[in-house]
């Protein structure tokens, strides 16, 4: 079976202590219940998270929907956004299985990123190492006024800004966020990948997009 690798890139440097952090971890909760409601993304969606401060670490690997468990995190240190793009292209490289002669491997994986400040490492470097991967949809927020959607544009054309950091806004991204995986996983079903922000669905009012 041809899996839809879902990759979750989330900061939790010292500025997401306290309610924007606790809202992560419960949004990560909503986005995994809705998509074990849907057919399509429990036969092919796979969810790996990603953390970043001052390091970045896989808090858990690519994993089917049915086993995944939310993983406790913490706010702390500084926004190594370079360190976490180095890291999510080698768990690209590990764990997605790639199309041979005899093979078809998985599908491009979707990868969501969100940070709340700007990065404090030399992330162009971890960017140029990304870069080298295939990838599908690749969706930048930024949380809040603090990020700096410069440095997002780069990463990806596909930016979104939430207002805030508080619970709702939080919770309504996650929530845009399974809609897409959703998405993703039927179009998949079809044989088809999703290639660009207008595929997805429209993001509710909490979540701008960047222009």
């Amino acid at each position: 079976m041809r899996r839809l690798p879902v990759y979750l890139v989330l900061d939790t440097s010292g500025s997401m202590m306290g309610e924007p952090i606790a809202a992560v971890e419960t949004g990560m909760q909503t986005l995994v219940s809705a998509l074990r409601q849907d057919p399509y993304a429990l036969e092919t969606a796979y969810l790996s998270v990603i953390t970043f401060d001052s390091n970045a670490r896989q808090v858990v690997p690519l994993t089917e929907l049915t086993a995944f468990q939310t993983p406790a995190i913490q706010a702390s240190g500084t926004t190594a956004l370079g360190d976490a793009l180095k890291l999510l292209a080698n768990k690209i490289d590990a764990e997605v299985v790639k199309t041979t002669a005899e093979v078809k491997g998985d599908w491009k994986p979707l990868v969501f990123i969100m940070t709340d400040g700007a990065p404090t490492d030399s992330w162009q470097k971890g960017l140029d190492e990304f870069r080298k991967r295939r990838t599908g949809i690749v969706v930048a927020c930024a949380a809040g006024n603090g990020a700096d959607t410069n440095v997002l544009k780069q990463i990806t054309e596909c930016v979104v800004q939430l207002d805030t950091a508080d619970s709702s806004t939080i919770k309504a991204f996650f929530k845009w966020v399974s809609a897409s995986v959703s998405t993703g996983s039927q179009k998949v079903d079809g044989g088809n990948e999703v290639i660009g922000m207008g595929e997805l669905p429209p993001p509710p009012p909490e979540v701008n997009i960047v222009v």
